[in-house]
């Protein structure tokens, strides 16, 4: 029987998986994958946060168990009920325990037991260095990186928060290697790589959907969450602030690098909310997606330019200088067969990385100048659980 001719298609493929294996065996990332799996991490000494411990009071009273008459077999009470006995009709009014939506302080809201008076002090030390040398020109850093120098270092492994990580953003200096994960509980946990004590504190009861960390000011932190809460933490007051409240909720934050007063918002289902801080109130609200938005990135070359990334499917760039009214054209449409869960340019700001959910998920790395689009690579990352993507985001630090 003769063999079955190979389509272009299946040529194609076939063309692509070998490519994609000979790109894999230089770079030794089976190897890696293989020593990652042995590793095991030790289970004493371990980073990680320690919950406040609380004592449940010890009941006075013994508890006892009602019976009625009849099943003790006791004849009823001929008697009845006098008339002045019988009770209000109104149902009496209970107090509901409801979490503040006002400003919390973070020795209120912190989960850690140990003291955090000197991670506040940290964090103000930060934001002075970064105040004296804001004014310093940064030259141009060109750096390789090759993945055959990586390794794991069991120093560098912390439990921040508890459950799954929803969030995370490492702070914007070089003087400390400090991040802030956000989890569903709406935990907001910070560490200090290569410190023991990890800072834990629980200002939102939804799963945090941002952690936005201000570069002109390190002591100030935004976080959101999917409740619709906006919060403003500053080290210098030691409170998490009510910035915005929300009917809807916000699933992801950002902020463009030319903007200190405004904040970027993917509020309900595809809309990009523009808050202002100097009026306190929202600055303009469009839909651009027919379901909600996962990120949103600024190219940081031209920051009117931005790129949204959506569970409809799409990934789209936008340029904000140009609006109709409230409605706003993308300037292209990236599309997947499924969720988008994130969408960031690259430092060069020339391409644009996507990941997309999914049992195989994937990260397409799309390169594009002036009119046209050019396909870079595809990365295949095999996942049993399509909710474990979400952790996968392609930024760049």
């Amino acid at each position: 029987m003769a063999p079955q001719k190979l389509t272009d298609y299946e040529r194609k493929r076939l063309e692509n998986i070998r490519r994609n294996d000979e790109m894999m065996a230089a770079l030794k990332l089976h190897s890696k994958a293989t020593q990652l799996s042995n590793f095991k991490r030790p289970r004493v000494g371990t980073k990680s946060y320690n919950m406040k411990s609380e004592k449940k009071p010890k009941t006075e009273t013994p508890i006892v168990i009602r019976r009625s008459l009849r099943t003790r077999g006791i004849p009823p009470d001929s008697k009845g009920l006098d008339g002045d006995s019988v009770g209000p009709t109104t149902p009496r009014k209970t107090e509901p325990s409801v979490v503040s939506l006002g400003r919390i302080s973070m020795a209120d809201a912190r989960e850690s037991d140990h003291s955090d008076s000197f991670f506040v002090e940290s964090l103000m030390g930060m934001a002075q260095l970064k105040a004296q040398y804001a004014s310093v020109e940064k030259g141009k850093v060109e750096a390789s990186l090759g993945l055959e120098a990586l390794y794991l270092d069991p120093e560098n492994i912390a439990r921040v928060v508890p459950g799954r990580i929803t969030s995370a953003r490492f702070f914007p200096s070089s003087s400390v290697k400090m991040i802030a994960v956000g989890n569903t509980f709406g935990n907001v946990g910070f560490w200090n790589v290569g410190q023991s004590e990890v800072h834990l504190y629980r200002p939102h009861r939804a799963p945090i959907s941002g952690i936005l960390i201000q570069p002109h000011c390190l002591s100030k932190i935004y976080t959101s969450c999917y409740d619709g809460i906006l919060r403003l933490m500053d080290a210098e007051k030691e409170i998490f602030d009510l910035v915005f409240e929300s009917d809807e909720s916000i699933f992801a934050l950002s902020q463009p690098t030319n903007e200190t007063n405004c904040l970027y918002l993917a509020e309900g289902s595809g809309g990009l909310t523009i808050w202002d801080n100097r009026i306190g109130k929202r600055m303009s609200h469009w839909v651009l997606h027919e379901s909600r938005i996962n990120t949103i990135d600024f190219n940081c070359k031209n920051p009117h330019i931005a790129a949204t990334s959506s569970t409809d499917g799409t990934a789209c760039t936008w340029d904000l200088r140009y609006t109709d009214g409230d409605k706003l054209t993308a300037l292209r449409t990236f599309t997947h067969k499924r969720s988008v869960q994130s969408a960031y340019f690259s430092p060069s700001g020339c391409s644009l990385a996507t990941t997309r959910c999914g049992v195989s998920p994937i990260l397409k790395i799309t390169s594009f100048m002036l009119t046209c689009v050019v396909l870079w690579s595809f990365i295949f990352h095999y996942s049993p659980t399509i909710e474990v993507l979400d952790n996968l985001i392609p930024k760049h630090y």
